[in-house]
Parts: structure tokens; sequence; C-alpha cells
């Protein structure tokens, strides 16, 4: 078993670097990962997060580049944030000058990374997305890429760069070195493992599925109402940094907003953030000028901070490998932390899934509760009273029905298209025989007590209004107009009025 670094026949300058960071004695990861990286070989490693898998890959790299002068070197990940982590975290390792990096991510100034990459730079760190941008723009070769690097290849599958990787592979060297990580190694890993790899190597440490064991879990049970006032007395019982996940964008700043009006300092972060508003409010947060950050589970992604202590899931994931990256915020290098669940009933059959993934088998003390959808009195959509559709109160079928019909729009007691109560066929009033008539008339529409066309109230076909002092006339069969209209009416062309009958 390797003790110290000494032992992995590293460069003395480099050996020195890592000294002065302290690093002394190898993580399991590293143990397994540097010698087999120093040797040629490609690796696909899994490792829980924490680990130390940056100096895994990291150190082979280097060894790699300061062998080979031409060579050059490309590491891809999911998000800016893990991508600047991984840079901040290599430079004080190189020992060299010559070697260069630039780190090139979206939402970062284009202008910038042209700059860093005319100084022509041997180590490229960034994401897929504007590592294509630039290949497109041709302000970027990797024809002498022969050390790749693929981390957190999972989150970047799932995350729909798929196509992205397998566009970059075409432009890096087909003879190079890969090395591949990824927290789980489904069958679409594997795969991609086969056909970009040669003969790896696989390297696991620990179950990925299984958090540290220094973090302490924790269930506290609630109710949708109760989550909040329970959220601030948890966090009035514990002290030091804590990140808190919720499940939406806009939940996270909706809860923000409530913590800082409660006086418990907060800010947020989620996927829609501009680039220079994530950067502030990460590094507040490193910096320890607020306590509590609430995120979202990609937004959080690959955040190293070393002094959180809590997380706390005001929201379950809803898969439950998320719930192991989330909690692994916490306990990173060896330390202590805790990890705490505001479980309502609702959510009980996510928690047994993550307790079944983590153990093998469900929790007994969380009884299974089917989770409710939006909608009317049963469960499934927007419904009425029973299942199925929108309905009325006794209907079984589909789509829009009153109480008693069986099929179509009908009222109570029709029994076919739109009728009304007593109609039998067509649209009908209530005691009409055809067509759209008034309630006692014979054909077309006609007031109670007229005999034909549209009539005022007054019988005889008079159509007058009290309140007009002009002369108002009828036409007979049809609706009676003033008389200035009927007689005078505007000669213009060919125009000519339509006399009256």
């Amino acid at each position: 078993m390797t003790t110290d670094f000494n032992s992995f026949g590293l460069p003395a300058k480099l050996l020195q670097s890592l000294a002065r960071m302290n690093f002394t004695t190898p993580t399991p990861i590293q143990e397994q990962t540097i010698p087999l990286g120093l040797e040629g070989r490609d690796v696909l490693g899994s490792a829980q997060t924490g680990t130390g898998k940056t100096a895994a890959f990291g150190l082979p790299l280097i060894v790699h580049l300061m062998n080979n002068p031409i060579a050059t070197a490309l590491i891809m990940l999911p998000t800016r944030e893990l991508a600047t982590q991984v840079q901040a975290a290599l430079q004080p390792m190189i020992p060299v000058s010559d070697i260069r990096s630039a780190l090139l991510i979206g939402g970062d100034s284009m202008f910038k990374q042209l700059k860093q990459l005319s100084t022509q730079p041997r180590l490229i760190i960034g994401t897929p997305g504007r590592i294509n941008d630039h290949l497109e723009r041709k302000s970027l070769k990797l024809n002498h890429t022969d050390f790749l690097v693929l981390d957190e290849t999972d989150r970047m599958l799932d995350m729909g760069f798929g196509i992205q990787i397998d566009k970059i592979l075409t432009h890096v060297s087909s003879n190079r070195q890969t090395l591949l990580f990824s927290a789980t190694l489904p069958s679409n890993i594997v795969k991609l493992s086969g056909k970009y790899m040669r003969n790896p190597v696989r390297v696991a440490v620990g179950s990925t599925t299984t958090p540290a064991a220094n973090i302490q879990q924790e269930l506290v049970h609630t109710t949708d109402v109760e989550k909040y006032s329970n959220l601030i007395s948890q966090l009035e019982k514990r002290t030091g940094s804590v990140i808190i996940f919720v499940k939406t964008k806009f939940g996270t700043e909706k809860l923000s907003k409530k913590l800082n009006a409660s006086n418990h300092q907060s800010d947020a972060i989620h996927g829609d953030l501009q680039q220079r508003r994530r950067d502030r409010v990460i590094q507040s947060f490193r910096d320890k000028k607020y306590r509590i950050l609430v995120a979202t589970d990609v937004a959080a992604r690959g955040l190293d901070i070393p002094h959180i202590e809590h997380v706390i899931n005001y929201d379950l994931p809803q898969c439950p490998e998320d719930y192991i990256h989330r909690i692994g915020r916490t306990a990173r290098a060896g330390a202590e932390g805790s990890a705490l669940n505001l479980l309502t009933p609702a959510d009980g059959s996510k928690w047994r899934a993550i307790h079944r993934l983590m153990h093998g088998k469900d929790d007994p003390s969380v009884p299974f509760v089917s989770e409710r959808k939006s909608g009317g009195k049963s469960y499934g959509g927007y419904k009425g009273k029973s299942s199925g559709g929108y309905k009325g109160k006794s209907s079984f079928g589909g789509g829009y029905k009153g109480r008693d019909a069986e099929g179509g729009f009908k009222p109570r007691d029709g029994e076919g298209g739109f009728k009304t109560r007593d109609g039998e066929g067509g649209f009908k009033p209530r005691a009409g025989e055809g067509g759209f008539k008034g309630r006692d008339a014979e054909g077309g529409y006609k007031p109670r007590d007229s005999e034909g066309g549209y009539k005022g109230k007054n019988p005889g076909g008079e159509f007058k209004k009290d309140f007009a002092k002009k002369d108002f006339t009828k036409k007979e069969g049809g609706s009676a107009k003033p008389a200035w209209k009927v007689n005078k009416p505007r000669n213009k062309g060919n125009f000519k009025p339509k006399q009256a009958a």
C-alpha cells in the first residue's frame, strides 16, 4: 500500500509542488489511478465526490506534458463552476512555466478566452458547448491533444452534451490516452468507453450509491404548512455554513428572500443566473459573507467549498442518485458533516427509493403514501369527484359531460348533441320546434308577444322610445328604423338604399 507520493516516481519538481500544497498521503482513488495513468493506460473510474479525483487524473496529465514538450491535454467537465475549480486546483501543482492553461466556459467573455488561446496554452479546461464554439471559429485546434480527461461524464450525458462530445473527439488525436470518470457507470457510460477508449482499466473506490460514513443523516417529519417553520427551527439549532436544495429555479429565489426576511443571510444560485452573478454569489459564499446558499441540483453540481457543514433537502430530489450528489457537498476531504431531510407525507415514496438505493431495502419507519397530483378530490390530472378527464358529478366516461349525460356535452335530460331540457335535437329553446326560436315563437327569432320580425314590446309592431325625440317608423316584417335613416340615405355614386316593402 502506498504511504506517500514519493513512491509513484513523480518528478522532483512536481513533488515539491505537492509538498507546498500539503499533499502527504494519497487517497484510495489516487492510489489506484496515478500508477495506471503514468503507464499510459486508459482508465474508467468511479468514485464518490470529494475523494481526490482531480489529483488522480491531474498528476499523470502534468507528467505527460512535462515529458512531451509539444503535447497538449484537454479536460472536459459539465459545468462552469466545476471547470473553474479544476483549473484552480491544478494550477498550483504545475511546476514549470511553459505549461499554461486556458479556461473555456460558457457565459464568460469570448474576447478574454481568445486572448488566453493566443498564448498557445498546452492545457485546455472547459465545458463541451464553449469548446465546440471555439472549434467552429477555428480559434482552437486539438490535433496535438493526446491526453483526454472526461470528468463527471454521467452528468455531461444527462445534460445533453453527448453529441457535442462526439464532435469534439473527432478533432482530438486518435492516438491518445483517455481517463474517464463518472459517479456511476450506467450502460451509456460503458458504451461511450467502448467507443472512445482502448482496453480501459476499471477503477472503483467505495460504493457510489453509499454516502460517506462521516455524514450524519437526519429525517424531520413535517407537513407542507409547517415545513418552513421547521426549517427555521433547524437552522437556529445549527452553526456553520449550510446549503439548502430545492427543486425549482423559482423556488431558490423565493426561499432565499423568505430566509433574508427572517434574518438568516442567504443567496441563491440556479441555472438561469448570468455567469458574472453566479461567480459573485459563489465567491461570497466561499468567503463566508453569508451563511446559507439555496441551490438547485444542476447549479450546485461540482461545488467544492470545504466549509459547508450542513446540507438540507428542503425538497427531496426526483432522482435517488441526485441525493448522493447533494449530500456529497459536505464532509469533504475527511471532514464531518450532516444531511437533513424535511419529509412531508407526499415525499414517502421518494425517500423509500433513496433508502433502497443506499441500503438495498425500504425504510420501515416511513409509511408509503401515494403522491397526490393536482386536481379534484381524486388522483390524476384535473378531475371532478369521480375519475377520468374533467367530468360532472356522476359521469364515468371521458370528455366533458353534464351530470347524467352519456356522451358529448348534454344538459340534464338531453340524449344527443347540445340540447336544452325538453329539446330533442339540435339547439332548441325550451318550447321551440325548430331552428332558433323565442319561447313562444313559431319561426325565426321572435320576442314573446310579437308576430313577426324584431319588434318592440308594444303590440302591433311599433317600436317606440319615450326618451327619443326623433320620428320613428316601422319597416314591415323587419326592424323599425328612424325616419332619417329610411327616408334620407346617403346617395353617393350608384349606391341605392333598400326601400321598405
